[in-house]
């Protein structure tokens, strides 16, 4: 907030920053035309001044030069009056020397004109001349270039001959395979029209199969392959490699997927290799397998399947899709990579024994304890169901306590009632049993009953 005093009245006025700013810039806006004004002032005086100085100036220089002009003029006049004679002849002599300047002014004209032509003549020469050795140089150039131009037709008519001649010679060789390739698979082709789709797949599984009995006393002396017969959450897979060692510690496990199809399929129908990878993966989980492998047929134009063994454990861990040819390849590599790794297996097998151990002794601790746990549980409940059951009793016989109690003080009112009833109180407001009542002589000796007596 700001404080402005006003210079009249001297009264103080409160105005806030927004408001204080704008008085500010009114004032400072204020100044700044009353300085601009006063600039103005000053610059059109001073420039008045130096108009009137200029002008005096003009004025004094114009009267002196006037005073000199009359001078010349009369001194001239003086100088003509004494001598027109003289006149006469300096303007004979100034015509003179104005005659021969023109004189040489046109000689030198003519010079400088014929000094043109003679260089544009030259220059023509020279022009010609140049363009003439151009012209020469790029002919020769020209000559040069249709000779190197010539040779290299020739060459490559020679090259176009050579290679029309190879090119028929590989299309001839090339027709030839094609042929005998087409008869290789029109044959396999006939031999697959005549397999089931559950005999082609069986087909791959058998040559697997077959692979590995010949390598088997090769190398694989102490290993299992066999199918995989036993059905896991209503899915197994087809083969099943383990090694163990002698001392029953397994050195590898993989689970083995064989797919395959007829080439005839609609493209439509054909399968992936990776509609089999959860199912792959699934059954390896379930077998308690450390690798699965997916052999496949499927995708014959994959450049990526048919580079080698893919690895696909960035999806699924530890998977990989092989074709037939690196079957025993890639069990080999597996194993072996394995068989470095035993003594830690053989340690880990220890380990996790004696962690069993201790799991199942804290297993047994913790049964006991959830059983004991129950047990106080159900005790604890079923005391507290008693402690229920005989507080709801105990408010029970309560309420049949004040039950009996009211009873009893209802009693008391009504005998207190009967004893207070009378043949006043009954005949009251009823004139015709009192008129009845009253010849009695019993009752001529009770006194008159109060209305508010009656209930």
């Amino acid at each position: 907030m700001g404080e402005i005093r006003c210079p009249h009245c001297g009264e103080v006025f409160q105005v806030d920053d927004s408001e204080y700013g704008q008085i500010v810039r009114q004032v400072r806006d204020a100044e700044f035309q009353r300085e601009i004004a006063r600039q103005e002032r000053i610059a059109e005086q001073e420039r008045a001044s130096a108009v009137e100085a200029a002008v005096a100036g003009a004025h004094a220089q114009a009267t002196t030069l006037a005073a000199q002009k009359d001078a010349q003029i009369a001194d001239l006049t003086a100088q003509v009056a004494r001598g027109k004679d003289a006149a006469e002849l300096a303007r004979a002599e100034v015509e003179r020397q104005l005659q021969e300047r023109l004189s040489a002014s046109e000689s030198h004209a003519l010079e400088l004109e014929a000094r043109l032509k003679a260089r544009e003549s030259s220059f023509g020469t020279e022009k010609a001349l140049a363009v003439s050795e151009a012209t020469g140089e790029q002919g020769q150039r020209i000559a040069t270039l249709e000779g190197q131009v010539e040779a290299a037709r020739l060459e490559r008519e020679q090259v176009e001959a050579s290679l029309k001649q190879r090119l028929l010679e590989q299309a001839a060789f090339k027709d030839q395979t094609i042929r005998e390739r087409e008869d290789e698979i029109e044959r396999l082709r006939n031999q697959r029209s005549r397999l089931s789709t559950k005999l082609i797949g069986e087909t791959l599984e058998q040559h697997c199969e077959q692979e590995f009995n010949r390598w088997r006393s090769l190398g694989f002396r102490d290993a299992e392959f066999h199918k995989d017969n036993e059905v896991v959450g209503g899915s197994k897979g087809d083969y099943v490699f383990r090694e163990k060692t002698p001392d029953a510690v397994e050195v590898v496990s993989i689970m083995f997927e064989m797919k395959n199809e007829d080439d005839s399929s609609a493209a439509a129908n054909r399968h992936k290799n990776a509609d089999f990878f959860k199912k792959l993966d699934q059954d390896r989980r379930n077998k308690g397998c450390e690798y699965a492998v997916l052999v496949s047929l499927l995708e014959p134009d994959s450049d990526l399947y048919n580079a080698g063994i893919v690895d696909v454990s960035y999806e699924y861990e530890k998977m990989y899709v092989i074709r037939p040819q690196f079957f025993i390849p890639l069990i080999t590599l597996l194993r072996n990579a394995a068989l470095n790794t035993v003594g830690y297996r053989r340690e880990l097998a220890e380990i996790r024994q004696q962690n069993l151990d201790i799991t199942h002794f804290e297993d047994a601790l913790t049964d006991f304890k959830d059983k004991f746990g129950k047990n106080y549980e159900t005790a604890s409940r079923k005391f507290q169901t008693a402690i229920d059951e005989i507080d709801k009793t105990i408010t029970h016989l309560q309420k049949v306590k004040d039950n009996l109690t009211s009873s009893e003080n209802q009693l008391r009112l009504a005998n207190d009632k009967a004893e207070a009833l009378t043949i006043r109180k009954l005949t009251w407001k009823n004139p015709t049993m009192r008129e009845k009542f009253s010849e009695a002589p019993s009752l001529e000796q009770e006194g008159p009953v109060e209305p508010d007596t009656v209930e």
